[in-house]
């Protein structure tokens, strides 16, 4: 089956590849004879034709191309199929005129070979509304005028196109044209209509199951699925259609090759023929987001995938700015460790590897539990605690004092100088690999986004996997360095330039610590950070008290360690004064008070799509560096701004520092667990149509940002 079914893909492909190279070919005598007549080869005639034989001001008048499609050809909609192109319109309108999307009937499907195809024969009116100014003055001839090209086929295809222009007097009142009223009312009779009915998309294994709650179907017949989006369906597998009396149920079958969309748009026709509706011929817009498979709707090979982006994006997580500082003081062990200890540098490797893989286990233990239970949560949930925020500002604090010599815990290690990345045992290398995964969950990595989201779709053992697999790329460069004489080689040889760099190491860590603080006063308020930059004056005194009284002997060393405990027990009972801040007082994240920004909500976003705008959602949270840092480089780019704003691009921010479960849906819908993702929703091309959005990449430039805008 499996031969049979890529034969005739192949075969398909092969039609299609030679139709549009037939095109190509076409395209230079076909512009040659644009304006020659039907006789001379010409197999479409176009003209422009008005609803009505006059323009009135600030009134929208609907115009039209007319095609006649000379007997056995036919050109194509707005989804041309397999093969093929739509018609297009290139309008040339007076100052203040503007014109709207066309308005595509319900078309035909075709078929050439294996190639199947979506367009019109005979004859056909692509009708488009015209905004028209106010300011007109009555009497007066406006011409307009259009540029259009189409693709007209039989058993091959040309490309053609025509000037044509209309002109209209301005009249008070609209007067309608007899010899037009009746076709533009049957064309757009034949238009779809927005869906009155409950609507589900569903996915099972190869194929779209739609259902459409219209009540009792059992009198609905000749029903079809035209797709919106080219590609989205397996156009030649047959569809089912199952009529009963709760509704319709159509299964069409997809391309097994890709993953399937996350939202299936298109028209759903069919005849009513009940005696009431008179065997009225009906099209409605469907568009609803797919139901992603779940437990076995993947196959291994799904699964194979996706653990070999876990590794790949686990692995170039150690370049992020978070996780760098911390790696860095652990090469800095392995350096020393590798001229004095060669043997013992493996297996602190193997610790190391080890702290990372147990705490990427509760990670993903605690995440799984918490979805069992209902909780809409996602990568970096731990991140929209205050609470959790605050522990880890005082642990990377704790840590940067650490790196600047303030003060050691057990016995100094000559050379470095500080437990955390060297001290004796191996302890010290899986506490590491535990910070370092700690310090890492604000960050994701290309690869990561794809790989989180299908783990959290899965049952508990292949998640646990699929975050394992994240843990064992993220603790690999580290472990093959540890384990490989020859890599240790290019290390460098020991001296004090070690004491300095893992000092200098410490700003980047005290950096992270302002940054965690702003974090928290996003989450819970200005008082919130205020009792933690506190908290941290009481860690400073105990480390500096610690230290300083190291060598003192008797009943003062004594006294000095239970004051240091004191106050770092003090400091975290400040804790539990900041998840009970004022969160509505919260300041916003970077960029939300930029007015070009709108706050995202689903409601927002329904009521710009079905005004028939574009829109660009930024997932993003405080917390996430690789969103800060787009937003900073490629979103906050004057190019990107103006090139959004003169495309008409309504832009929502979907702010996840705080845990929001609405936003949690979104980005599963999207097939990810974490922030960033970015969506664009292009301008329909359809009245009423509802586009797929395009997933653009995690790491943005301006230039990726404005192909997709202007592209589409």
């Amino acid at each position: 089956m499996t031969r049979t079914l890529c034969g005739r893909r192949l075969t398909r492909g092969l039609f299609a590849s030679l139709a549009f190279a037939a095109a190509l070919a076409a395209t230079e005598t076909s512009r040659a004879d644009a304006q020659t007549a039907a006789a001379d080869g010409r197999h479409v005639t176009a003209s422009l034709v008005a609803e009505t034989q006059n323009v009135v001001a600030g009134r929208p008048l609907r115009l039209a191309l007319r095609q006649r499609i000379e007997s056995g050809w036919h050109t194509y909609w707005s989804n041309p199929g397999e093969s093929g192109l739509p018609t297009t319109i290139d309008w040339r309108l007076p100052q203040g005129f503007r014109a709207g999307p066309i308005v595509w009937p319900v078309p035909e499907r075709f078929s050439v070979g294996p190639v199947i195809g979506y367009g019109y024969e005979h004859e056909v009116l692509l009708p488009v509304t015209i905004d028209v100014p106010a300011e007109l003055r009555v009497g007066a001839t406006v011409t307009l005028a259009a540029h259009a090209t189409w693709l007209v086929c039989s058993d091959i295809c040309i490309p053609e196109e025509a000037d044509i222009a209309l002109s209209l007097p301005v009249g008070a009142t609209g007067e309608a044209d007899r010899a037009w009223a009746d076709a533009f009312a049957t064309t757009l009779a034949r238009a779809p209509a927005l869906n009155p009915f409950r609507t589900s998309v569903g996915i099972v294994g190869d194929q779209f199951v739609l259902n459409v709650a219209t009540g009792d179907a059992t009198y609905l017949r000749d029903v079809a699925f035209f797709p919106l989006d080219p590609g989205a369906i397996d156009d030649a597998a047959p569809q089912q259609v199952v009529a009963d009396v709760e509704g319709l149920t159509v299964t069409l079958g997809r391309d097994t090759t890709k993953p399937p969309a996350a939202a299936l748009n298109g028209v759903l026709v069919f005849t009513d023929s009940a005696v009431e509706a008179g065997g009225a011929r009906r099209a409605i817009l469907i568009g609803a987001a797919a139901d992603r498979p779940v437990n076995g709707a993947f196959t291994g090979r799904g699964i194979i995938a996706a653990l070999l982006l876990a590794l790949v994006g686990g692995i170039v997580l150690n370049l992020m700015p978070c996780v760098l500082p911390i790696l860095s003081v652990k090469v800095l062990a392995l350096v020393e460790q590798s001229h004095t200890a060669p043997g013992e540098a493996r297996m602190q490797g193997v610790a190391y590897t080890a702290g990372v893989l147990a705490s990427f286990a509760v990670i993903a233990a605690v995440l799984i539990a918490l979805r069992a239970a209902g909780a809409e949560v996602g990568w970096g949930f731990q991140l929209q605690s205050p609470l959790f925020v605050g522990f880890l500002i005082y642990l990377l604090f704790a840590v940067g004092l650490n790196l600047s010599d303030v003060f050691s815990i057990g016995s100094r290690l000559a050379g470095v100088g500080t437990d955390l990345g060297a001290r004796p045992g191996y302890a010290g290398s899986f506490l590491t690999g535990t910070l370092a995964t700690l310090v890492a969950t604000p960050c994701t990595a290309p690869f990561m986004a794809s790989a989180v989201g299908f783990a959290v779709t899965q049952p508990w053992y292949v998640s646990l996997a699929v975050f394992e697999a994240l843990g064992l790329g993220f603790a690999l460069p580290y472990l093959a360095a540890a384990s490989s004489p020859g890599l240790r080689r290019f290390l460098p040889k020991p001296g004090i330039w070690m004491v300095r760099l893992k000092q200098f190491l410490a700003f980047p860590v005290y950096g992270t610590v302002v940054w965690l603080v702003f974090v928290l006063s996003s989450e819970a308020g200005e008082s919130a950070a205020s009792i933690a930059l506190t908290g941290l004056v009481m860690i400073a005194f105990a480390a500096w008290l610690y230290d300083a009284t190291w060598s003192s002997q008797g009943r003062w060393r004594g006294l000095a360690v239970g004051v240091s405990m004191a106050a770092v027990f003090a400091a975290f009972a400040l804790l539990a004064l900041v998840d009970s801040g004022d969160r509505s007082r919260a300041t916003q994240t970077a960029g939300d008070s930029d007015p070009l920004w709108q706050p995202f909500s689903r409601e927002r976003l329904d009521e710009l799509r079905g005004e028939g705008k574009p829109v660009f959602i930024d997932f993003t949270a405080a917390w996430c560096i690789t969103c800060k840092l787009n937003e900073r480089i490629a979103l906050g780019d004057a190019h990107v701004r103006r090139g959004l704003l003169d495309a008409g691009v309504a832009m929502l921010r979907a702010d996840w520092t705080r845990r929001d479960p609405e936003i949690t849906r979104e980005l599963e819908a999207n097939g990810r667990a974490g922030v960033p993702l970015y969506l664009f929703y292009p301008k329909p091309k359809l009245t009423g149509q509802r586009p797929s959005p395009i997933i653009l990449p995690q790491i943005l430039t301006a230039d990726s940002i404005l192909r997709e805008v202007l592209s589409n």
